[in-house]
């Protein structure tokens, strides 16, 4: 998971805003495309001053042609990639 500059979402009607980008990859047929699925989160407390993450968007992304073959197989590279997709600025 990832720190990203808030940025405001549209969710169910209503202006949120999202603080940490977390992705995971969710298929890789190792050799030309990987899905990967995001989530945009809130960070809350909860009534015992917890933090808790609420999802305030989600999404996959698919990695393919060069992009899939330039890619380091690194996470960050990855998670890198994904901000740039959603316009994201990780901090």
């Amino acid at each position: 998971m990832k720190t990203i500059q808030s940025i405001n979402v549209w969710s169910n009607g209503s202006m949120k805003s999202a603080t940490k980008f977390n992705m995971n990859s969710v298929f890789d047929d190792l050799e030309t495309s990987a899905t990967f699925f995001y989530e945009l989160l809130n960070v809350s407390q909860d009534q015992e001053g917890n933090e808790v993450l609420i999802q305030v968007a989600q999404g996959n992304l698919l990695m393919s042609g060069q992009e899939y073959k330039d890619w380091d197989d690194s996470n960050d590279s990855a998670y890198t990639w994904g901000a740039d997709q959603l316009n994201l600025t990780i901090l």
